[in-house]
């Protein structure tokens, strides 16, 4: 009896049934479709209703003033508002993928709504040339949406999300197309929306670039109505004489066409799934498909027709159906008569309770076709709405189970565990009526989204915890509209309720609860919330938010992150008086020293006031050595620069600064001596007129003045920073050697007996490859050694010898017999010598 009572409710074209159960009795009051705009979002999602002020209706208790108002697919209002926006009668209403209503007004401003009635900033303007010709007509699809306006032109928004109007193609129409269809961007070959009109005897396809005729062989006639398929690859249409057709989108063929009884065009049109279309007339709802007798429903008040993947919701002013097909798996047991092993595994189930022997002739039957008996029975299950009818069939899988060995277990606890959310969710209050078809294609973490959304925390969080998933999700956005909804709690209070649910997830970010509560002007709250955040990236850049530098810069340094620190300290340099600064930054010797390094490199007359401000002179001091020569590589600090003269300033400022420290008396002198030869250096080069003085030591320069001739120079520097004499006659002697003045060089040698001896004297005359030169001054050395390597390095051997023999060093011979290895008789001569002297 039970399989027909349920199989009763079906109707059947073709050779498929199809049903049409009543999901729920709407909770509304004193609403009539006839007299509103409405539009429902699919996958069971909101309703939004306005009094439509294209018609005159007759206002009964109610204000002049029009109300959005929102509710869910039970009729439960969500919210509502008073609509006040300029810019003539409202076109098209429509919600988005996201849950978004779209509202479009006759100037081609979009308006846009979340679920609690608030508008979504900014507004959308579809532009200049839309606002100035009026729209007519809006179509919208997932995210996007194209309007027709008065001159016939069409312009397009893509996609919601990132609002770019753009106009399409010029379709050149004298009048205003008899219907309007769209083909979505997902199911083009361009990848841009398709938009097909209803013009005379054919259809112009109309896109961004240009405009196609279509179906001009094909005889559809003049269309009233069309509507494409949810894949985008039919094309529902009726005909001037009242026929239906179904199309190839590319209007190669047609798949079959239906004659109706009336011509009058149908006032909705709409696919139910695949396999059939729906027509309604006023008080008629006729559901046609490609074989066999039409399915007739009468109505005796307003419809609207809501798409699904797998069927069509019928909106009432009294209640919510949903007409779909029946699934196969539903048929084999409840089909009348069915002999199915589905069937007789529900059959026997009965008998079993009944403790019928019964059961047990059902289950032989079926043995060996068991598996797919309770396959067939969870599948059933999974598609019912009735809660009592799915138990039943879960019950009749679970005793198939028992006497079946070769089943998937798991599948049946899946379908319990989808069931329980599906039923959570069906409940009136939520008012969510997804099917299992639906909640697939949906996902478990978008039906989420949509539950906190409507501000249902605790169901979402039931499913996200039952479902195994991240609570996280839920239990922020639980916490950010507690805070806006919680104006008149104190902020020691409110912090306590939300720590209370939010430890509840390990690794929540407090920081971003924080945030949203520094939005809603809660900043002491913030501050508290934020306290919490274990993570230093994320706790950081909310303090310096809020205004808590000195805690961020206390964390900060505390993470050791190295790229938290320049933050903070960055941060705080724009906010704060230097001195304060200086005063967070000093006490902090991580953020300190940080400071410094970046400083040096490029900001240094900030770094002289940190120094400065915290006594430490001797800084400020090689800083502005460092500056000194950092002028002194201008390109400019050439030919007696006037550059020098700052540099000469700048080094005399940092011995000032040095002075006043006693540990650095050295640094001190060094910076007077070297301010002192700058300036030398720089009237040289004034005289001169060569820029080669500056920056050189006081041995180049003394060297450089020789070379000029310019020996007064040269005695004057040797003076002022009282050169050695030792240093003096070296850097004379191979200055003259230099410039071969050999004459000058003999007459310095005879002055006085030089303090470095006359080897110095050789050695440049060798090096300047004057041996002639050299012989004037060798006889002078006192040291045999030095007299015999000196007469070796300018190849006189016999002389060598003999200064050699004197020394008596064998070690000396043997080095001597290797410079002149190549000259047989020179090499004898040091063999005989270290024979006679009896030296190995």
């Amino acid at each position: 009896m039970a399989n027909v009572s349920v199989a009763a409710e079906w109707q059947l074209l073709y050779n498929r049934y199809y049903r049409k159960p009543e999901i729920y009795p709407m909770q509304w009051k004193h609403i009539d479709l006839n007299r509103n705009k409405v539009a429902a979002a699919p996958f069971g999602g909101p309703i939004a209703v306005i009094r439509d002020d294209s018609k005159i209706v007759q206002l009964y208790a109610e204000s002049a003033l029009r109300k959005l108002r929102i509710f869910n697919s039970a009729g439960v209002q969500i919210s509502e508002t008073v609509w006040k926006h300029p810019g003539g009668r409202l076109v098209g209403m429509a919600w988005a993928d996201d849950q978004t209503l779209i509202c479009v007004v006759q100037d081609g401003t979009v308006f846009r709504y979340n679920v609690h009635a608030e508008l979504q900033e900014p507004n959308i303007s579809m532009g200049k040339e839309c606002f100035e010709q009026n729209v007519v007509e809006c179509v919208f699809w997932g995210n996007g949406m194209i309007c027709i306006t008065e001159a016939n032109q069409l312009f397009c928004i893509s996609d919601f999300k990132n609002p770019n109007p753009c106009k399409l193609a010029d379709p050149n129409l004298d009048e205003y197309p008899l219907c309007v269809a769209v083909i979505e961007p997902q199911y083009t070959m361009s990848g841009n929306v398709e938009v097909l009109l209803g013009v005379n005897d054919h259809v112009l396809l109309v896109e961004e670039d240009g405009v196609q005729q279509l179906g001009v062989g094909v005889g559809v006639g003049p269309l009233q109505k069309m509507v494409v398929s949810r894949n985008g690859k039919l094309l529902a249409s009726f005909t001037h004489d009242g026929r239906l057709l179904v199309i190839s989108t590319d209007f190669s063929k047609i798949i079959f066409e239906y004659s109706c009884e009336s011509a009058l065009p149908p006032d909705q049109l709409a696919w139910c799934g695949m396999d059939s279309v729906l027509l309604y007339w006023d008080d008629m709802l006729l559901m046609v498909g490609p074989y066999g007798d039409p399915v007739r429903y009468l109505y005796d008040e307003p419809i609207i027709l809501i798409p699904e993947c797998d069927g069509v919701r019928i909106l009432s002013n009294t209640s919510m159906e949903f007409l779909q097909r029946v699934p196969d798996s539903t048929v084999s047991i409840f089909k009348i008569g069915s002999t199915l092993p589905a069937a007789l595994l529900y059959d026997a189930l009965e008998h079993f309770d009944r403790r019928s022997a019964k059961a047990d002739e059902n289950l032989r039957l079926i043995r060996a076709s068991l598996p797919e008996a309770v396959e067939a029975c969870i599948d059933a299950a999974g598609h019912e709405f009735d809660v009592s009818r799915q138990r039943t069939l879960l019950r009749a899988a679970s005793y198939g189970q028992a006497f079946c060995s070769h089943v998937q277990r798991d599948r049946f606890q899946e379908m319990c565990k989808t069931l329980r959310v599906l039923n959570a969710v069906h409940n009136t209050g939520i008012g969510i009526p997804l099917s299992i078809q639906q909640y697939k294609l949906l996902t478990a973490p978008v039906l989420i989204g949509r539950l906190i959304n409507v501000h249902q925390h605790l169901v979402a969080l039931m499913i996200s915890e039952y479902l195994g998933m991240n609570q996280e999700v839920v239990i922020m956005h639980w916490a950010c509209s507690k805070i806006t909804a919680s104006l008149a709690i104190p902020d020691a209070t409110l912090l306590e309720i939300l720590l209370d649910k939010l430890r509840l997830c390990k690794g929540i970010s407090f920081a971003a609860v924080a945030a949203h509560a520094d939005k809603n002007g809660r900043r002491k709250l913030a501050a508290m919330l934020v306290e919490h955040e274990s993570r230093s990236s994320k706790q950081v850049p909310l303090l310096l938010s809020i205004g808590e530098e000195d805690t961020a810069l206390t964390k900060a340094t505390e993470s050791g992150d190295t790229d938290l620190i320049y933050l903070v300290l960055f941060h705080i340099w724009q906010k704060r008086p230097a001195l304060e600064y200086f005063g967070m930054i000093q006490a902090r010797p991580l953020a300190r020293d940080l400071f410094i390094t970046y400083a040096r490199c490029y900001k240094h007359e900030f770094l002289k006031d940190f120094f400065l401000s915290t006594g430490q002179l001797q800084d400020v001091a090689f800083l502005l050595w460092k500056e000194s020569w950092e002028l002194g590589k201008n390109p400019m600090a050439s030919k007696g620069s006037p550059l020098h003269g700052p540099r000469i300033k700048i080094i005399e400022k940092a011995q000032s600064l040095l002075s006043e420290t006693k540990e650095h008396t050295f640094e001190s002198k060094a910076a007077e001596e070297h301010a002192k030869l700058i300036r030398i250096q720089h009237e040289l080069e004034v005289t001169t007129k060569q820029a080669i003085f500056v920056d050189s030591s006081i041995s180049d320069t003394i060297r450089t003045c020789i070379v000029l001739g310019n020996h007064r120079a040269a005695m004057k520097v040797k003076t002022e920073f009282k050169v050695s004499e030792k240093r003096w006659y070296w850097l004379k002697v191979f200055a003259l050697a230099t410039i071969r003045d050999w004459d000058a060089l003999e007459k310095f040698s005879k002055e006085k007996r030089p303090p470095i001896g006359y080897r110095p004297f050789v050695e440049a005359c060798i090096d300047a490859d004057e041996k002639g030169e050299a012989l004037k001054y060798i006889p002078k050395l006192t040291d045999p050694r030095e007299r015999a390597e000196s007469y070796a390095r300018i190849g006189m051997a016999k002389e060598a010898a003999d200064a050699a023999s004197q020394a008596k060093d064998g070690e000396l011979l043997g080095r001597l017999k290797l410079t002149f290895a190549q000259n047989a008789a020179a090499s004898s001569i040091f063999d005989t010598l270290r024979d006679r002297l009896g030296v190995a």
